[in-house]
C-alpha cells in the first residue's frame, strides 16, 4: 500500500484485524496526513497559511462523508482501537519517567534510542511515540475549530467514555504526586510550613471526590472539588519548589532534582487533563492537550535534553562554589597585586622542589602507570602544600575565575547596561593582571631556584642533580617546533576538570553533611574531643574543595599520560612552572653556552606558549560552563569587545599593572 494513496489506505480499515494491524493503519494515516507528493505541495501553495497536514485531514473528511462505506470502516477500526488500548497510559505515563530514578530514565531513553518500537501494543503512550513528531504539534495546534470537530465526530469516544479515561489518568497522576510527596528524599527538604495543612494527604480524596461528582453528572460540585483540586495542587508545588532553595544551599542531587522535575510535572498534567474534563466544549481543550503531548516527544526522546535539565542545577551550585574560591584569585589594588606575587613566588619554591622529584621518579625507571602513579603523587602533595601554606599556582586560578567573571554578567533575559559592561571590562583587566602576576612569580622563582640547586650540586659534588642526557631530552621535549602547543591545550582542559571536581567534591560534601557528622557523631567527638571535633569539621568544609582540585589535577597531570599512550598515540601534559623549571635544570647541566644555542630559545618559546593556553583553554572551558549554567547569553558581544578595545586603547596599563589605590 502506498503511503501516498487515501483509496489504498481507506480501503485496508479493517475492525477485524489484529491489534498489531489496526495499530499500524493508524501509524500510515498519521504518515499520510504528514508528508504529501511534490505535485500535492505546489497545489498548497494558495493556502500557505494553513499546514499542510490540516489540509489533507480535511481531505480525508470531505471523502469519508461522501463514502458511507468507509467512513462505517474508519469509524470501526476507531472503536476497536479504544476498546483494546490503554489511552489512560498515555495520559498519565507519557513523558514520565517509568524508572524513579535519572539513571534508571537515561537507560530507557538509550534503549529506546536504539531497539526498534512495535505496534503490537496496548499502551496508548508508547504508540504515540510511533504515530507522532515532535513537529505535529504545529499543525495540530492549527487545526481550526470546524475541522476539530469534523474529525471528533468520527475519532472521539462518546463524551463519558473519554471523561472517565481522563479521570483514571487523574488518579494515576494523583498517586504519583502523593508518592512522591511522602518520599524521604524530598519531603525532608521542603518548607515545613507549606506542608502544616498536609496538601500530599488530602490529594487522593480530593481527586476521588471529583471523579464522583464528575461521573454523576453533578457539575456545580464538580467546579469546586477542581478548585479545592487546583489549590492543592499548587500547594504542593510550591512545597516542592522550595527544594530548590534548600538544594542550592545545602548541596544538589541529579536523583533528587529528577524526582522534583517529575512531581511538577506531573502536577502541570493533572490541571491540563482538569481543562479537558470540565470544559463544556472539551474539543480545543483535548487538541492542547495532544499538542502538548506531542511537544514532550521531543524530551521524552532526548538524552541530551534529560541530562542538561537534570545535570543544570548541579552545574550552576559547582560553578557557584568555583566563583566563590575565584574571588581570592582576583587582584583588584595593588597591594592585593604584590600580595598575588609573593603567593604566587612561594608556589614556585615548592614546585622547584616538585621539578627535581619528577625527574627522580622518571630515573627510577618505573613502568608506565607506576611512573605517572607517583608522579601524580608527586604534583598531588606539593600543590596541597602550595594550598596548606597560603600560596598560590598560577594555572589553577584561570577555571576557578571564570565563574566569578560571568557572576558579573546579567542572567538569561537581562539586559546589559553600559554600567554592567564598564564592571566587566573592570573584571576581565583585573583577571588579566592577577594571571601575569601568578605566572611570573611562579616562573620567577621556580627556575631560579631549579638552576641555583643545579650550580649548588655541581660544585658540591662536582656533578649536577639532573645530567646531560636528561637535559638534553628536556630541550626536545620543551620546544616549540614539537608538539608542545597540543600537550599544554591538553593540560588546561585538565586544569578545568579539577575545578569541576573541586566543586562536586564540596558538593557531595554538603549534600551528605559531612561537617556536621564530624561535629557531632557521638565516636568522632569520643575520639577527638568536641572542640576539636569542631575544629576539624570547620577545616574540612573550608578546604574540601582546595584539596580535591589540588589531588585530582595532580594524580591527572601523572596518571593521564599514562592512561592516554597506553589506548592512543603519546600524550604528555605541558605545565609552565614545571617546564621553567626543567629547562631550568637543563641550563644548569648543560651551562651558560646553551644561552647561545637556538634550542634555548625554542624552548622558551614553548614555555611561554604553554603558559598562555594553561591559561586561555581552562579559562575558556569554565567560562562557557559558567555562562550556560547560569542561563547567561552574551546578547550585547560587539558592545563589550568595543568595551574591551577601547581600554586596552585608552588604558593598556591596567591589563598588566592595577591603578593606583
Amino acid at each position: 500500500m502506498s503511503v501516498w494513496d487515501l483509496t489504498a489506505l481507506v480501503n485496508a480499515a479493517n475492525a477485524k484485524a489484529g491489534q498489531a494491524d489496526r495499530n499500524l493503519w493508524l501509524v500510515r494515516l498519521m504518515e499520510w496526513l504528514r508528508h504529501a507528493p511534490r505535485n500535492a505541495v505546489a497545489a498548497a501553495a494558495d493556502e500557505a497559511r494553513t499546514p499542510l497536514p490540516v489540509l489533507r485531514l480535511r481531505h480525508l473528511l470531505n471523502h469519508l462523508d461522501k463514502n458511507e462505506a468507509a467512513r462505517a470502516a474508519v469509524q470501526g477500526m476507531m472503536r476497536a482501537f479504544r476498546r483494546e488500548t490503554d489511552a489512560a497510559a498515555l495520559y498519565a505515563d507519557f513523558g514520565f519517567g517509568s524508572r524513579m530514578s535519572l539513571a534508571g530514565e537515561l537507560l530507557t531513553r538509550v534503549q529506546a534510542r536504539v531497539l526498534p518500537a512495535t505496534p503490537d501494543t496496548r499502551d496508548l503512550a508508547a504508540l504515540f511515540r510511533l504515530m507522532f513528531e515532535a513537529a505535529d504539534a504545529d499543525w495540530i495546534a492549527a487545526i481550526d475549530t470546524a475541522t476539530l470537530h469534523r474529525a471528533g465526530s468520527i475519532l472521539a469516544p462518546a463524551a463519558e467514555d473519554w471523561r472517565a479515561t481522563l479521570l483514571d489518568a487523574i488518579t494515576i497522576l494523583v498517586s504519583a504526586v502523593h508518592a512522591a510527596g511522602y518520599s524521604p528524599a524530598l519531603r525532608q527538604r521542603m518548607d515545613t510550613a507549606l506542608l502544616h495543612d498536609e496538601p500530599f494527604r488530602q490529594l487522593t480524596a480530593a481527586a476521588g471526590a471529583l471523579r464522583t461528582a464528575v461521573l454523576e453528572g453533578r457539575h456545580a460540585e464538580a467546579l469546586q472539588e477542581a478548585a479545592y483540586l487546583r489549590a492543592l495542587l499548587d500547594t504542593c508545588r510550591r512545597a516542592a519548589g522550595s527544594i530548590t532553595a534548600h538544594l542550592e544551599q545545602y548541596g544538589v542531587s541529579v536523583d533528587i532534582v529528577f524526582d522534583l522535575d517529575q512531581l511538577q510535572g506531573r502536577a502541570r498534567r493533572i490541571e491540563q487533563l482538569l481543562e479537558c474534563v470540565l470544559a463544556p466544549d472539551p474539543a480545543p481543550q483535548w487538541q492542547r492537550l495532544v499538542a502538548a503531548l506531542a511537544r514532550e516527544l521531543a524530551q521524552v526522546r532526548g538524552v541530551r535534553r534529560l541530562l542538561a535539565r537534570q545535570y543544570s542545577l548541579l552545574a550552576r551550585q559547582v560553578t557557584e562554589r568555583s566563583a566563590e574560591t575565584g574571588e581570592h584569585y582576583i587582584t583588584r589594588t595593588r597591594d592585593e597585586y604584590r600580595d598575588m606575587l609573593r603567593r604566587a613566588a612561594g608556589g614556585g619554591a615548592v614546585l622547584a622542589g616538585t621539578t627535581f622529584v619528577k625527574f627522580a621518579i622518571a630515573a627510577i625507571g618505573l613502568s608506565a602507570f607506576w611512573a605517572g602513579f607517583w608522579s601524580g603523587a608527586n604534583y598531588a602533595a606539593s600543590f596541597v602544600v602550595v594550598m596548606l601554606l597560603h600560596w598560590t599556582v598560577a594555572t589553577k586560578q584561570p577555571a576557578m575565575t571564570a565563574p566569578a567573571l560571568a557572576a558579573s554578567l546579567p542572567a538569561a533575559g537581562g539586559s546589559t547596561s553600559e554600567e554592567q559592561i564598564e564592571t566587566f571590562v573592570d573584571r576581565v583587566a583585573q583577571l588579566i593582571r592577577s594571571q601575569a602576576a601568578g605566572i611570573v612569580g611562579n616562573v620567577a622563582m621556580c627556575a631560579p631556584l631549579v638552576l641555583a640547586a643545579q650550580w649548588l650540586a655541581k660544585t658540591v659534588f662536582g656533578a649536577p642533580l639532573v645530567g646531560a642526557e636528561t637535559a638534553e631530552y628536556v630541550l626536545g621535549s620543551l620546544t616549540l617546533l614539537g608538539p608542545t602547543v597540543l600537550f599544554a591545550a591538553f593540560t588546561g582542559v585538565l586544569l578545568f576538570a579539577s575545578s569541576l571536581v573541586a566543586g562536586w567534591a564540596e558538593n557531595w560534601f554538603v549534600l551528605h553533611r559531612l561537617d556536621s557528622a564530624m561535629a557531632w557523631n557521638p565516636r568522632i567527638v569520643a575520639t577527638l574531643g568536641a572542640a576539636r571535633a569542631r575544629r576539624w569539621s570547620s577545616w574540612s568544609r573550608a578546604n574540601v574543595s582546595g584539596l580535591a582540585a589540588n589531588i585530582s589535577l595532580g594524580m591527572m597531570l601523572g596518571l593521564a599520560p599514562a592512561l592516554v599512550d597506553f589506548l592512543g598515540p603519546p600524550l604528555e601534559v605541558r605545565h609552565v612552572t614545571l617546564s621553567s623549571g626543567q629547562l631550568g635544570a637543563a641550563l644548569g647541566a648543560l651551562g651558560w653556552p646553551l644561552l647561545a644555542e637556538p634550542a634555548f630559545w625554542w624552548c622558551m618559546a614553548g614555555i611561554a606558549a604553554t603558559g598562555v593556553l594553561n591559561v586561555t583553554v581552562s579559562f575558556w572551558l569554565a567560562f562557557k560552563v559558567a555562562l550556560s549554567s547560569r542561563g547567561v547569553r552574551l546578547k550585547d558581544r560587539s558592545r563589550i569587545a568595543a568595551a574591551m578595545r577601547r581600554r586596552l586603547f585608552t588604558r593598556p596599563l591596567s591589563f598588566v599593572w592595577p591603578p593606583r589605590d
